[in-house]
């Protein structure tokens, strides 16, 4: 097979690194950009480019550009580390969800300003007995008239505190059995009844919080798709999350950096670290072969299920493992946090291993991806 890519496709990957070397200050760069580099200038910045739902029809602000070209736009921008968090969900899954299942007045009204960098979007998913298990969720919208009246919790929602619209799965008929009675909502952030409460993880970065819901009242109109459809709806949805590049790049500027440091030190001479590392670049070459051939399945209209569950559980588990060889390579200095004096380097290392773990937890476990793997992948019986 031939991967090399196209003359248009080397033009536009030449096209974002110019963009970036002079949209992007060294002090704006961030590991992990996706989730905790926010700017809602530099996304409005790549909005004025057309790079924000890049693949969506024209009609609706969008570029009608491959899911090859988005991809190539992406892996650079989280190569380099860019700002992207403030319109990375909208982007990512909150579009091609409204594209699939949403009414023409709500792409109408909202894909426009998403395409332009406009808005910010959290989702409304985990709550704290129904992470791995979201059909066991019990926040409730209940039909009064035109509207839905939401009590609820949610938990680990990334960039609440900045969201203007959340992304929100309620129970609407707690009758029915847990699966079948889900539904979607758009809810408009500033709506009275909600509240925000900031969870500060191990690395001491805020970027997770609380959701509470009191009484809060959605227009039955911000409904998306079918009503108690939204478990079926939902599924198509994680595909998007679960495959893009963002779940190899998290911790390339630090992979790249450690490198660095390995040859100035002399580490890079030990045959065991040399083994060590050849082992990871490798598997991120594999790594990175697989989220493309995600988007060429998207590409010819193939929902990619499996192959999206594979992706995410191997490049997460090598996030982890780059985290550990930071470490090694930095020894003591890894211990240093972000803020230290002495950190450099070291800060982002410490940063990177505090919050490694969560990298198999979000968007998915790496069990339950191996379950769909099981079932769906190799066909075997369910337990």
């Amino acid at each position: 097979m031939d991967f090399a890519p196209t003359p248009a496709e080397e033009r536009l990957r030449e096209e974002v690194r110019a963009f970036l070397r002079e949209r992007l200050a060294p002090a704006d760069a961030r590991d992990d950009g996706w989730i905790v580099g926010f700017s809602r200038e530099f996304s409005r910045a790549l909005g004025e480019r057309g790079w924000i739902g890049y693949t969506w029809p024209k009609r609706y602000g969008g570029s009608e550009g491959s899911y090859l070209e988005r991809l190539i736009i992406t892996e650079e921008l989280l190569r380099a580390g860019a700002p992207v968090a403030a319109h990375w969900m909208a982007d990512r899954q909150i579009g091609p969800a409204l594209l699939a299942h949403g009414s023409e007045e709500q792409r109408r009204e909202l894909l426009p300003r998403i395409v332009r960098g406009e808005l910010v979007f959290c989702v409304g998913m985990s709550e704290p007995n129904a992470g791995s298990d979201l059909a066991a969720l019990r926040t409730r919208a209940v039909a009064d008239g035109d509207h839905y009246v939401v009590d609820g919790h949610k938990i680990w929602t990334t960039n609440a505190h900045e969201a203007d619209y959340c992304y929100l799965v309620a129970r609407t008929d707690p009758h029915a059995a847990k699966h079948r009675g889900l539904s979607e909502l758009l809810v408009d952030m500033r709506t009275p009844g909600i509240t925000v409460r900031p969870i500060i993880d191990m690395a001491g970065e805020h970027h997770f919080n609380e959701i509470f819901f009191e009484g809060v009242r959605v227009e039955r109109r911000w409904l998306v798709g079918e009503e108690n459809r939204g478990w079926y709806q939902i599924a198509a949805q994680l595909d998007y999350e679960r495959s893009g590049i963002e779940r190899l790049l998290s911790n390339a500027r630090v992979l790249e950096d450690v490198r660095a440091h390995a040859r100035e030190t002399g580490l890079a001479e030990d045959p065991l670290w040399r083994d060590r590392l050849a082992s990871v670049l490798t598997r991120v070459t594999i790594g990175r072969w697989l989220i493309y051939r995600v988007a060429w399945l998207l590409s010819q209209g193939i929902v990619p299920n499996k192959e999206s569950a594979l992706t995410k559980a191997f490049a997460t588990e090598l996030e982890q493992e780059i985290a550990e060889l930071a470490a090694q390579a930095l020894g003591p200095h890894a211990l240093l946090l972000p803020g230290s004096p002495a950190a450099r380097l070291a800060g982002r290392v410490a940063r990177a291993v505090a919050f490694a773990p969560g990298y198999t937890i979000m968007g998915g476990t790496s069990t339950i991806l191996r379950n769909i793997l099981a079932l769906r992948g190799l066909g075997l019986p369910a337990a």
